[in-house]
């Protein structure tokens, strides 16, 4: 099978070329291969994983950098910011720790899963489109018509979150904040891949020192370093407590309060597994996706669990501030801190950089979800209209769909109609928990292929001996979370209709759209020997060599991020 040529473009006057991870040939348009859709005139094999639209119209704008620090920006964001206090109250500050560590090692079960999986079959679309081909297309059409739906509606949700902060300093129209961000959201995803990936390297980098800066200055106010602040220490583990009864009382409220904490980090965590999304606009997808992967867990990790660490230390579980539900910075444990410290400037500061975490979740948004739409057009379960593509190579049709729906934030405008949005964003409230147990299940078929065609798992572009066992571990784990993230409204005296339809309407939607899929299409499960494993290799082992580089000037002070 012969490889398509390095820059991944095609040139109009070859008559025929073999593409990709399927048992068919795929030949230009004035081939006899694939025949071209009749509105687009884009040639595709619906039985191949990798086509020749995705070597054609997609460029490879994406560097190892860009994703490291991409899964770093989805993942550090409000939750991190604004969202941990509610945890320590929760749980206590030791309920909170090991809640997030826990959730901590699912996700890096995840973002190994994925990388194996990604450097095997890099295509659009990332896992969806795995499941097509390790699974079953009706899950890869349930999956990815999930996510596009909550992509679809994750983008006016950060928008509106960016006017909701803007209240904190000026008291001007939402509507004008609307408009803005559309408008800035809009540049960047018509715009070259390269640029997102620049953009979103920036906020990244933000994000990250401003982490670096709360934690360094937590600890500075934990231990009595602001003059006129008494020494805190781990005073708050012993007074109220390391732990909080949730719910119940005694061990049972504790572990509540323990799981509940868990629930919450699955949504903080969201956004990790969106590094893959672009894996045919990615340079040397084999070697700088699974770096990526690796790389992101520990830094994420790290950073979240040192700021848990620092919050319980900083505040008291049963600190009534820490009830606010304002959504701007006034809620933040570390703003609570520095205020009751005497450092008026932080509360800026941390406004500011959230608003950009925002403006960049709602980049990111869009990113994965035209992707995931256009790579289900590729496969035949979208319009096929949704491929077309600019000839800087951004599907500008996907974009164009995601950016009508970036309207919706002006129903925020209304009351009425606010219920109404929020009802429908409720909607895919699990869809991280669906996403995470696809990756998985991913990872364990494709192993399960190797084995029944007899293949070590150490031709794989990347493996670890490891992984298979902690996939069915995470997998059970995370079926598990997503059962009982609404435990709550089963409780006495608890029920809410909301808090129900976000923790499992997302179930029967999937489950719906799964069986539609099937008996619209007689799709059949994959069978394990039809997976195409040496084609796949194949093409991994013929990829270019990466051509290494070495960092110059100021930008070596922090490669180690991503490198």
């Amino acid at each position: 099978m012969a490889r398509p040529p390095a820059s991944n473009t095609v040139q109009d006057s070859q008559d025929d070329y073999e593409v990709g991870l399927g048992t068919s040939t795929i030949h230009h348009q004035d081939g006899t291969g694939a025949d071209p859709d009749s509105k687009t005139g884009i040639a595709i094999d619906d039985d191949a994983v990798v086509t020749v639209a995705e070597a054609r119209d997609l460029k490879r704008g994406l560097e190892q950098r860009h994703l490291s620090m991409l899964g770093i920006a989805g993942a550090i964001g409000t939750g991190l910011f604004l969202g941990l206090g509610t945890s320590v109250q929760a749980a206590g500050p030791l309920g909170a720790l090991l809640g997030y560590a826990t959730i901590g090692l699912s996700v890096c079960a995840v973002q190994f899963a994925l990388g194996e999986v990604t450097a095997l079959f890099p295509v659009t679309g990332s896992f969806v489109r795995h499941a097509e081909v390790l699974v079953d297309p009706a899950l890869g059409f349930a999956v990815g018509w999930n996510l596009v739906y909550g992509n679809l509606l994750s983008i006016p949700t950060e928008i509106v979150a960016i006017c909701v902060l803007f209240e904190f300093w000026t008291d001007i129209s939402p509507a004008l904040w609307i408009c803005v961000f559309i408008l800035l959201t809009c540049l960047v995803g018509f715009s070259l891949i390269r640029l997102f990936g620049e953009v979103e390297f920036v906020f990244s980098i933000l994000k990250i020192l401003l982490v670096v800066f709360l934690i360094i200055l937590g600890l500075v106010v934990d231990l009595g370093g602001v003059p006129g602040t008494p020494r805190i220490g781990f005073h708050y583990w012993k007074d109220p407590g390391p732990f909080v009864e949730y719910i119940g009382t005694g061990s049972w409220g504790k572990f509540l309060g323990y799981w509940s904490v868990m629930t919450g980090a699955v949504f903080s965590f969201a956004g990790v597994e969106s590094i893959a999304m672009a894996a045919a606009e990615t340079r040397s997808p084999q070697r700088a996706i699974p770096r990526a992967c690796k790389r992101v867990f520990a830094r994420v990790g790290i950073f979240y669990v040192l700021a848990v660490l620092i919050v319980g230390m900083l505040v008291s579980s049963s600190d009534p501030r820490l009830n606010d539900d304002s959504g701007t910075a006034a809620q933040s444990p570390f703003v609570i801190a520095a205020s009751a410290a005497g450092i008026h400037a932080i509360p800026s500061v941390v406004n500011a950089v959230v608003i950009t975490s925002a403006w960049s979740s709602s980049n990111q948004a869009l990113l994965a979800g035209t992707r995931v739409l256009y790579g289900l057009a590729l496969k035949g379960q979208a319009p096929r209209v949704f491929l077309r593509t600019t000839s800087w190579g951004t599907p500008y049709v996907c974009v164009g769909f995601f950016a009508l729906f970036m309207f919706l934030s002006f129903m925020t405008m209304s009351n009425n109609a606010l219920n109404v949005f929020w009802w429908l964003v409720d909607l895919t409230a699990a869809g991280v928990l669906v996403s995470w147990i696809t990756i998985l299940y991913n990872h364990i078929r494709l192993y399960k292929a190797l084995r029944r065609q007899n293949i070590p798992a150490s031709r794989l572009p990347w493996h670890n001996g490891w992984t298979y066992y902690t996939s069915h571990v995470a997998l059970v784990f995370n079926f598990i979370v997503l059962l009982t993230n609404g435990f709550i409204v089963f409780t006495k005296g608890n029920w809410e209709a909301d808090t129900f339809v976000s923790a499992y309407l997302d179930i029967p939607l999937v489950i719906a759209a799964f069986v539609l899929w099937k008996f619209v299409k007689r799709t059949k499960a994959v069978s394990l020997d039809a997976v195409p494993i040496e084609e796949a290799l194949y093409e991994a082992d013929h990829y270019p060599d990466e051509v290494p580089y070495d960092q110059k000037g100021l930008i070596r002070l922090v490669s180690w991020l991503w490198d």
